[in-house]
């Protein structure tokens, strides 16, 4: 699927990967894209949607953090380069 956003989150952990998902799938009209783990723990979590939503929810994490947030961006009108990193993240976690 074609997003206007993604909104991309890194944590470490599992557990804490979960609850920033939660929470930002709570905020806004976003939907789950991806994660990709890491050696350490990091993991990095892939939302997507219109530009607005996705950095609602972003911004939800980023503000009031479940837990320790390391990185968080917003890519708005993502290009064609990007949506194929991306699929490659997906591809990798099945």
């Amino acid at each position: 699927m074609i997003y206007g956003a993604y909104g991309l989150v890194e944590v470490v952990g599992e557990a804490n990967a979960i609850l920033v998902t939660d929470r930002m799938l709570k905020t806004a009209e976003v939907e789950y894209v991806t994660q990709d783990t890491k050696c350490g723990g990091h993991a990095l979590i892939f939302i997507g949607g219109d530009v607005a939503a996705v950095k609602a929810a972003v911004d939800s994490v980023k503000e009031d953090p479940p837990c320790k947030v390391l990185e968080s961006a917003v890519i708005s009108n993502p290009s064609q380069e990007m949506i194929d990193i991306v699929k490659m993240f997906q591809d990798i976690s099945r």
